[in-house]
Formats: C-alpha cells, sequence, structure tokens
C-alpha cells in the first residue's frame, strides 16, 4: 500500500470532512466545519491511497515556540498501517523548518504519541490561548483528553 503525504487542497475538503466526522460523532476529536477546514487548509495534510483521501492531521500554531497536532484521524479501516505516523510526521517536519520549539497534541491515545517520542504532561503547562478551541467542545471544561509534548529542540 503506498501512502502520499501532502498539503491539502480545496478540492480535499469534503473528504477531510467526512474522515472527522465518522470521529467527531463519538467524541474523540473536535468537529470541523466546512468554514473552519476552508479557513484553516493551509494547517492540513493528507494522506493519500491511490486516488483517494485515507487520513489527515493538522499542525497549529499556537504561540512562538509552540505548536499544536490536531484533527488527526485515519479511516477507520486502515489504521495500524503507519498512515498516523505519517502524518505526524508530516507535522513535526513543518515545525522544525518553521523554526516551532515543542509540539504537543491532546488525546485520547497517548501510547501512539510516546512512540513517536512525545511524553504527558500536566495541561496546566499550556499556556491558556491553546485552549480557545475547547470551547466549542461538549466536554469542556471537563475535558478527559491527554495531553503530550515532544521538544523538537533549536
Amino acid at each position: 500500500m503506498t501512502i502520499t503525504v501532502v498539503p491539502a487542497r480545496l478540492q480535499d475538503v469534503e473528504a477531510m470532512k467526512a474522515i472527522l466526522d465518522d470521529y467527531a460523532r463519538e467524541g474523540v476529536v473536535l468537529s470541523r466545519s466546512r468554514l473552519d477546514l476552508y479557513e484553516n487548509l493551509r494547517d492540513f495534510v493528507v494522506a493519500w491511497r491511490g486516488d483517494e483521501i485515507v487520513g489527515l492531521s493538522a499542525l497549529h500554531i499556537c504561540w512562538v515556540d509552540l505548536g499544536e497536532v490536531r484533527s488527526l484521524a485515519v479511516r477507520r479501516d486502515l489504521q495500524g498501517r503507519g498512515i498516523g505516523r505519517r502524518l505526524v510526521e508530516a507535522c513535526l517536519e513543518q515545525a522544525r523548518c518553521l523554526g516551532l520549539r515543542r509540539l504537543f497534541a491532546l488525546t485520547y491515545r497517548p501510547g501512539f504519541f510516546a512512540k513517536m517520542g512525545f511524553h504527558e504532561v500536566e495541561k496546566s503547562q499550556l499556556p491558556h490561548k491553546v485552549w480557545k478551541d475547547c470551547l466549542h467542545c461538549s466536554k469542556f471544561p471537563e475535558c478527559d483528553e491527554v495531553a503530550v509534548m515532544r521538544e523538537l529542540g533549536p
């Protein structure tokens, strides 16, 4: 199975939304409107297998030295095949190119991120600015996600 990870394009939004909506119904990722996807399209990368999008992730810049991996989702029938890893690696590469020193994620799968060099941190270590999207979550303010962080160095 050949997987290609590339920056998202306008014509990818419907497939991206379909994958995210599948997980958002369970409350494991935040729902994203089409408007939100279009407005933040440059944050996203997508994974292609043949002629179909099978996963996506975004790198969101939060502060001068801090970014977030968000909206990581892989089509359910293709999980466990390294696609999620490839998507996070693309975010890590972008983060380094931009000069970010730290990257975090809020996740229900900290073990996945631990395999990629992230470690658990207290949510209180994150700047308040990162919580603005949490206001749209049905679980706010009782967030049960785990915060993970990876230092990228200078």
